[in-house]
């Protein structure tokens, strides 16, 4: 024979299961959210990496992110939108955290794409000279204004076509591409114009 519930039970029970199927209706997909995830988590981290150069902090700020979005993905049309959505809220994250710190912690760091020499096994003299040139470049990027560093970052360390990356800096693709390509030769002509 079954278990019958009280009637107390049954009254406290049916307003708990109203309340889950309104939040299974409006949250994501659990399964979904996890593969979503799992593809565009080491983009977010690349990309918020960069931004903070602080490997804690941004591990920090890429949980935050994702939790938002979790939170939040109900207010999505649709599922087509998730990458540029999904790096306006870490780009907003990016922008939070700098407004708590002081300007004076955005010290000189090496980027994610330094991690990616040291992955090789080259000779010591190779090695330092690759660094000496990283630093040269990074010098001049940071001379770059705060929107094209930020187009840069978007489209190297996160990864995004220039499509998304319209979506999240909220212009045209034509600008998008117009800008990387001015940055991409700023940045040549200054690299050559430094002594060796």
């Amino acid at each position: 024979k079954g278990m019958s519930v009280p009637l107390s039970s049954r009254s406290s029970a049916a307003p708990a299961r109203v309340e889950k199927q309104r939040w299974e209706t409006n949250a994501p997909s659990l399964g979904d959210f996890s593969a979503q995830y799992r593809e565009f988590y080491p983009k977010v981290f690349a990309y918020i990496y960069g931004r903070v150069q602080d490997k804690e902090v941004a591990l920090d700020i890429v949980s935050e992110v994702f939790e938002r979005a979790f939170v939040k993905g109900s207010s999505l049309r649709s599922d087509d939108a998730f990458g540029a959505w999904l790096f306006t809220i870490a780009r907003n994250a990016v922008a939070s955290h700098w407004r708590r710190e002081k300007p004076a912690a955005k010290a000189l760091h090496s980027v994610a794409w330094e991690w990616e020499l040291t992955q090789h096994h080259r000779d010591p003299e190779q090695t330092l000279l690759e660094r000496e040139q990283m630093a040269i470049l990074l010098y001049h990027v940071h001379q770059l204004s705060q929107r094209e560093q930020e187009v840069l970052s978007l489209k190297f360390d996160a990864e995004l076509s220039n499509r998304q990356i319209a979506q999240v800096m909220g212009t045209s693709e034509v600008n998008v591409r117009v800008t990387i390509y001015r940055v991409l030769k700023k940045l040549r002509e200054r690299m050559k114009g430094t002594p060796e």
